[in-house]
């Protein structure tokens, strides 16, 4: 067939007749595109097409206008980067027709594109030094391929639509893709010369285009739900699906619980509507609680008889604005309830305008359908943050509520629970003080993430615990331990790595059962592995007799005991991350426990970290640390830390930090006892050139420091949180840090002339 034949030669002006249609910025615009993927569609055959525009800044391609009939409709994607490998991006990278045979190795379902078989071919829209996008067409397989006549027709039309477009552009119409596409059938009517609504949801005078629109905004958030996490995916994916097309100026979501609603997110000029939800009432009559007891509630904004109001007009200076209420209905089958009964109700959905505006049948119908599935992602991602937050608090309970600290022995932990969310982990960590000078270190690992790891984790922590009290060494602890899982009734093997240091000598002993074996950084910097026998892991149940060996730890070693999670494939992973550390000198604990766990490549599994610091005998001399319990809400205990630090600091012959350091215990101490709501350990040592303060309480939160204010109000909101700043201006270094179940609070000062004093 000829191609100057073609019927495509038609004109492909707004109105076909070779002027322009009437109608505001937008209206012109998407006249013009409904008239080119008409004929598109029509000339070539196909099931669907798209004009895909160029975002404002140039970064990627969204699709603007799609024509066809479900499901084709829904299979082109609605934006892509330039550099993807889609036909219509490769069309405009290329300046020439693309053709993509088999759209299903290209398919990203971050783009919404569905694999139907299809065959899509692009021409891009460029000419005169402009680019505005790519013409894209979707054929069925079964019409077979694309020959040279129908690439010269696409050329065409592209061609004539990239001068129409030029023409619009130079009377000052903005050439921009909207947030979501705009679809038409591909058989509707011609456009009419009519003013296209301000948020144009559609092709004025083109039957099926606003409800196929909507139903393709429909189908996007589905996707994007389906992959949303966290509650700020949700809203992120509300404010592009619902408030984006729909031209809301603010948006809400709220859950219900407690007889009250709870924002969740909010996005738009929001602050009116989460000052109406946020805490309201359930029982109330404010429309979003009207919603939820009866149904989705829309207050068109406009003038109406007297208490004929939906809801309560929301008014301003400018005049009266629309809203939408919506239920959020959950699922069924996550409440396990009858089908007779109604789907529970978790939360709203608040949609406000700018002015009145009406709410035709067909958004109303899609706005109930975007509603239930926002309810059920809400519902799914609460009970998956109900179920971690157990998970969480049950590992937090297994683990010990506080490590033993020793006169010679420093000690510090970390326990990262594993990225996947609601999996229990079975590592746990333990400091246990015995009646002589030793102290012993234990790090294992149950495998596995479930309940029943965690589970058999409390069980050997506290076997273990319990044998080394007895005074057993590491290996006969170990076999005692092999011993009593076989008797759990369990299947779960676990690791473990045990280390008894004996502090008044230096002499550490070290078991294993199938674990790494710990490190040792050495007062040089030196890195070395603490070998000993590896051993079987607990739960293998063999008779032969587990073994140990013996080391000697020197003044100012660092031990690193961990579990698998620390590394993805090689052990020596952890030694070349502690080699790149530092040197010792200028590496504290609790820093050097945040950088092993912060370096942490490709982690995919939980992870425990226990580091001890041997600091000697210091030549015979006592050690001098402090240590004072303070039972929870006890405020009078402040006034004697106060006395117990000058007095320690007194006898340590260091009575010139005791003015900075009793005031900082009582900014921190009281800080704590206000806050954290348990009980609070001060403990006060002097390590090498340095005196060390530690604030301990069961609260995770860490202090925020709140910065002073000159107004009386300011002041008011800055109650809590000032003394931080005492802290910064006096320590020479401070932070906070987790500490068994809460957190520790810690400070370090220089002790003044120890340099001197030491090279003397």
């Amino acid at each position: 067939m000829d191609d100057r034949s073609a019927p495509d030669a038609e004109d492909t002006r707004p109105d076909g007749r070779g002027h322009e249609s009437a109608g505001v910025p937008g209206g012109e615009l998407t006249a013009v595109l409904y008239r080119a993927v008409h004929q598109t569609a029509h000339r070539l055959q196909a099931a669907a097409a798209a004009v895909y525009l160029l975002t404002p800044d140039g970064g990627e391609l969204r699709a603007a206008m799609i024509g066809g009939s479900p499901p084709s409709v829904l299979t082109l994607p609605g934006r892509m980067p330039l550099d993807s490998p889609y036909a219509s991006a490769r069309a405009l990278a290329s300046g020439g027709p693309a053709l993509l045979a088999d759209p299903d190795p290209l398919a990203d379902p971050r783009h919404g594109a569905l694999a139907y078989s299809y065959t899509v071919a692009s021409v891009p829209l460029e000419g005169e030094g402009r680019r505005f996008g790519s013409l894209t067409v979707l054929r069925a397989e079964n019409r077979g391929g694309y020959d040279e006549a129908d690439f010269r027709r696409l050329t065409r039309i592209g061609d004539r639509l990239v001068g129409l477009l030029s023409g619009l552009q130079d009377r000052g119409v903005a050439v921009v893709p909207g947030t979501l596409p705009v679809l038409v059938p591909v058989f509707g009517t011609e456009p009419q010369a009519e003013h296209a609504d301000p948020v144009v949801r559609g092709v004025p005078g083109v039957p099926g285009s606003t409800g196929m629109t909507l139903l393709y905004a429909l189908q996007r958030l589905t996707d994007m739900l389906n992959r949303a996490t966290t509650v700020e995916h949700v809203v992120g994916a509300a404010e592009l699906c619902l408030t984006a097309p729909l031209g809301a100026r603010a948006l809400a979501l709220a859950s219900a619980a407690e007889g009250r609603l709870w924002v969740l997110g909010h996005s738009g000029d929001s602050s009116a509507l989460v000052g109406e939800l946020h805490g309201a009432a359930l029982h109330g009559g404010t429309p979003a609680a009207r919603a939820l007891r009866e149904r989705a509630l829309f207050d068109s904004g406009a003038p109406g008889p007297s208490g004929s109001d939906p809801g309560r007009r929301r008014r301003s200076g400018d005049g009266a604005h629309a809203a939408a209420y919506l239920p959020l209905s959950g699922s069924r089958h996550v409440e396990d309830l009858p089908m007779a009964e109604a789907a529970p109700v978790v939360g709203v959905c608040c949609l406000s305008f700018d002015g009145p505006r009406a709410f035709p049948p067909e958004e109303r119908a899609v706005l109930t359908m975007m509603a239930g599935r926002l309810g059920s992602a809400v519902q799914r991602i609460e009970l998956s943050t109900g179920r971690q937050a157990l998970v969480e608090g049950m590992q937090k309970r297994l683990l010990p509520a506080d490590l033993a600290d020793t006169p010679r022995l420093t000690t510090t932990a970390r326990y990262r629970p594993a990225p996947t969310a609601g999996q229990a982990g079975g590592d746990w960590y333990d400091v246990i003080t015995m009646p002589d000078d030793r102290v012993v270190l234990v790090l294992g690992d149950v495998e596995g993430h479930t309940l029943e790891s965690a589970a058999v984790m409390g069980q050997l922590r506290t076997a273990v615990a319990a044998y080394a009290t007895e005074g057993h060494g590491p290996a006969a602890l170990l076999e005692r331990t092999d011993r009593l899982l076989s008797r759990l009734g369990t299947e779960l093997l676990a690791t473990c790595c045990v280390v008894a240091v004996d502090t008044g000598t230096g002499a550490a002993e070290v078991a294993l059962a199938g674990h790494p074996a710990p490190l040792a950084r050495l007062p040089d910097g030196t890195v070395r592995r603490l070998w000993a026998p590896p051993n079987v892991p607990l739960g293998v149940h063999v008779r032969d007799p587990y073994g140990a060996r013996e080391h000697t730890l020197p003044p100012g070693t660092v031990l690193v005991l961990y579990s698998d999670g620390l590394y993805e494939r090689d052990r020596d992973d952890v030694r070349a991350r502690l080699d790149a550390v530092g040197t010792p000198a200028d590496t504290g604990l609790e820093h050097l426990a945040d950088r092993l766990l912060q370096n942490a490549p490709g982690r995919c599994d939980d992870a425990a970290l226990l580091l001890a610091r041997y600091e000697g005998t210091d030549g015979g001399r006592a050690p001098r640390v402090a240590r004072l319990h303070v039972h929870r809400r006890d405020l009078r205990a402040v006034r004697e830390a106060r006395g117990l630090v000058r007095e320690r600091l007194r006898e340590w012959d260091l009575a010139e930090l005791s003015d900075d350091l009793a005031l900082i215990t009582s900014e921190l101490l009281t800080n704590a006892l206000i806050h954290a709501g348990s009980d609070v350990d001060l403990r006060l040592r002097v390590t090498g050139d340095r005196v060390r303060l530690e604030v301990r309480d069961s609260d995770t939160d860490p202090p925020v420091p709140t910065a002073y204010s000159l107004t009386d109000e300011g002041s008011a909101r800055a109650e809590h949180g000032r003394g931080l700043y005492l802290v910064d201006a006096l320590a020479r270094t401070w932070n906070t840090s987790p500490s068994g179940r809460g957190k520790t609070v810690w400070l370090e000062m220089d002790i003044p002339g120890a340099a001197d004093r030491r090279m003397s």
